[in-house]
């Protein structure tokens, strides 16, 4: 079974890590969460590898053509106009695209490389899914609805992430994407075109943007906030400032049984103190910083390297903590490099100023959340360390994002977890949104 598989109370499988501990009927009045499951469990063997239990979802590959089929079958079962745009992102609309004042919703479906089943995925499918309760609920449609599948979020392939949405809102230039490049020298154009996609169109969109009114994300929580306060759904305030820096360390490669310790010109020793050097860093300012991919040259087990490169990725509430970690991590990387007669280049690849999700808009979620369900509660609202697609969007229309409950606070990992009465919850906090958007 698909990574992620639980039993419910009932003895039933579940896919992908959603559980009804609970039994009985969903909440929020569906009266069984059908349309969801039956997409989930659909979607849910795609991409799954046998050996991790995780996802191998990448922009472009054969996965990843198989759920862009999937979401097609899905905008087509509902009647919806299926359109691919010029950056290779899916769209399903309800309505006239171009009228205008449209909302807009949904997510990716790619994956990190062993990630969990949600991230991503539970954006689409719940949009689908809340598409269904609002039919179900027979409201009046008065702007255009759109769900939407973004491409190559996660840069797994090419290690830029939110390729479809930055190339759409004019944030990647043709020349800088034409130049990315997979892990076996594949260019970006070159996977576009042998999964059948056009790369020669690529490039910004803005007319498409600007038909576009509102656009809510909903996505797993990657952390614990909601569980720590007991609340299924979330509104979010912010990302955080991010980015990711190269570090290279040069050295000289040597016998690693003939050569004196004493003589060593070895990189690997200082980026192994730069890595505990982040971990300080940023324990010191209250901040994220994680080396997670490394490269070594010639990566032989006798022999010692002439080149490490590791990749920094940080993260921080503000900018003034973000730069603060970066410059001492990249300050004790030069102080352990000189000492050991390392060549040290540190490059930033790729940078996200902090975001701030529309405050009207996010008032806006706020006020129809807190009218349904429990009288008098509000949802909270709370900020987040993971880059999305709406934060790229947010520069050129209003976003808002809704989190779901992962009482694990698991992501990028196949134990990634998310109740199916929480899962359930989210449709329906997805479909008020969008009635209280689309339909007043």
């Amino acid at each position: 079974m698909p990574a992620g598989g639980v039993t419910n109370s009932g003895g039933v499988a579940n896919p992908g890590g959603v559980a009804n501990p609970g039994g009985g009927a969903a909440p929020g009045g569906l009266g069984g969460s059908s349309s969801f499951l039956s997409m989930w469990r659909e979607l849910l063997p795609i991409g799954w590898h046998r050996g991790s239990g995780g996802y191998r979802r990448y922009a472009w590959t054969g996965a990843d053509v198989d759920c862009r089929a999937w979401f097609r079958a899905q905008a087509e079962a509902r009647g919806l106009a299926h359109e691919i745009d010029r950056n290779g992102n899916q769209w399903a609309w309800l309505g006239d695209p171009l009228a205008g004042d449209a909302v807009v919703t949904g997510s990716h479906l790619d994956s990190v490389p062993d990630g969990g089943a949600f991230d991503g995925p539970l954006g689409v499918v719940s949009s689908f899914a809340a598409l269904d309760e609002l039919r179900r609920r027979g409201v009046e449609f008065t702007r255009p609805l759109a769900i939407c599948n973004f491409g190559d979020e996660e840069g797994a392939r090419f290690g830029l992430a939110c390729v479809g949405s930055r190339l759409a809102a004019g944030q990647l230039t043709v020349e800088a994407a034409h130049r990315l490049r997979d892990g076996d020298g594949i260019t970006l154009p070159q996977a576009m075109e042998a999964a059948g996609y056009d790369p020669d169109t690529i490039g910004p969109d803005p007319e498409r943007l600007a038909r576009i009114g509102a656009f809510v994300e909903l996505h797993v929580e990657q952390g614990r906030a909601l569980d720590l306060t007991d609340d299924p759904v979330g509104i979010a305030s912010a990302i955080w400032p991010h980015g990711r820096w190269r570090f290279d360390f040069r050295g000289e490669a040597n016998h690693a049984g003939t050569t004196r310790l004493a003589d060593r010109r070895d990189p690997m020793l200082t980026y192994a103190e730069t890595v505990l050097a982040a971990r300080r860093e940023a324990e010191l300012a209250g901040a994220l910083a994680t080396f997670g991919k490394i490269a070594v040259e010639p990566n032989g087990v006798n022999a010692i390297p002439s080149l490490v490169r590791g990749w920094l990725d940080s993260r921080a509430a503000d900018q003034d903590r973000l730069d603060a970690v970066v410059t001492g991590i990249e300050r004790a990387a030069r102080e352990h490099a000189e000492r050991a007669g390392i060549d040290l280049d540190v490059v930033r690849e790729s940078f996200t100023p902090v975001v701030e999700f529309e405050h009207a808009l996010r008032d806006e979620l706020g006020k129809i959340l807190a009218g349904r369900g429990d009288a008098g509660r509000s949802v909270p609202v709370l900020g987040t360390g993971a880059g999305h697609d709406a934060g790229i969007l947010s520069a050129s229309v209003p976003t808002a994002m809704l989190f779901v409950r992962n009482p694990t606070g698991v992501s990028h990992s196949p134990a990634e977890h998310v109740a199916e009465d929480d899962c359930v919850a989210g449709v329906v906090a997805l479909a008020d949104v969008l009635e209280g958007l689309a339909c007043s």
